[in-house]
């Protein structure tokens, strides 16, 4: 999950379409070039000139008016011209889409006020991402991330779900004009008996110690890899009430400040009717969720489920009806009915 008010960076982001090279028929499902790295998505799209790139795919992560984005240095390597665009009192700086190959490319982003453009956007010095596929750009249609086989797929609009598949309804802010806002979808999960809402978050990042990646069983790359978030109140309670729950002092580096964060050991997860676990979740700040990610939802969340949950599953997030659909595929099992 990474943010801002136009993006979004890691902490703890149908109107007439530009027809672009590799564009798949409207009434086709298209797979998205991707590969998958210690539980993220990453989309791999390769322009004619044989330029290939590497996106983040976060569906708690930034964009704007229906826009992916690239990093500034990307969009300079790509030689692509940018210029001014104004999202009501905010300023932007936009380039045309790269000319993708076909079946490498990505579908062309939902038009907005800026047309069928990308975001430009200068990164911190310790950022190192190309760009990513967050959740204003992934908004407004039906996406599958098979997490077993590895696989993301804009499906057609006329998908339906598999009979296997359980279903949950998802929350989203809406602006005036009756559109959604930012794409952050809240989704609820049961966890000791409690319904909890979460963020739905594919780009959930953890950085943990060696040694508690190792207790923890969380694969990396370069030091990262994927978690779930909990807020420090409700990691607490938790504890207090299951000091048997296993905890982890100073265990993930990813925000290092105020202090190094804890991580928890969930016994059971439910989650549409599905039972999981155990699940490591990762310790952020009650402000994250309650205040600031509260502005950009449709009310305030205890954290975000990840990829360290989403990896049982072939996840299809329905954005138009506001459902989300997880077909089980290893280790879990229906929830008990209470």
């Amino acid at each position: 999950m990474r943010r801002s008010a136009v993006v979004a960076f890691s902490f703890a982001a149908l109107g007439a379409l530009q027809v672009h090279a590799g564009e798949a028929p409207a009434d086709t499902a298209q797979v998205i070039p991707t590969v998958y790295e210690a539980g993220h998505f990453f989309a791999v799209p390769e322009t004619r000139d044989g330029q290939r790139l590497k996106l983040l795919v976060d569906t708690g992560g930034g964009g704007s008016s229906g826009m992916y984005w690239f990093a500034k240095a990307t969009a300079e390597r790509l030689h692509l011209p940018t210029n001014d665009c104004a999202l009501g009192d905010t300023h932007v700086q936009v380039a045309r889409l790269p000319d993708y190959q076909p079946r490498r490319a990505l579908p062309p982003p939902i038009d907005g006020p800026c047309g069928a453009a990308l975001l430009v956007v200068s990164l911190p010095a310790n950022q190192h991402l190309e760009g990513q596929l967050g959740g204003a750009y992934l908004s407004g249609r039906i996406w599958t991330f098979d997490y077993p086989a590895r696989r993301m797929t804009l499906e057609s609009p006329s998908w339906r779900p598999a009979s296997a598949a359980h279903g949950t309804k998802l929350g989203f802010q809406y602006n005036d004009a009756g559109k959604q806002t930012t794409g952050f979808a809240r989704l609820p999960i049961v966890v000791d008996g409690e319904t909890l809402d979460m963020l739905l978050d594919t780009g959930a990042t953890a950085a943990p110690t060696p040694s508690a990646a190792k207790i923890s069983g969380t694969p990396t790359v370069q030091g990262q890899g994927v978690t779930s978030y909990i807020t420090t109140g409700k990691l607490d309670q938790w504890h207090k009430k299951h000091p048997d729950w296993r905890v982890l002092e100073q265990a993930d580096t990813l925000v290092p400040h105020p202090s190094v964060q804890r991580i928890i050991e969930v016994p059971k997860v439910q989650i549409a009717g599905w039972s999981i676990g155990p699940v490591w979740f990762t310790e952020r700040p009650d402000k994250a969720f309650h205040e600031y990610m509260a502005q950009m939802m449709d009310k305030p969340t205890e954290g975000a489920v990840g990829g360290n949950v989403f990896q049982h599953f072939a996840v299809t997030i329905d954005y138009p009806r506001e459902m989300a659909y997880f077909r089980c595929v290893k280790g879990c099992a229906p929830a008990p009915v209470e």
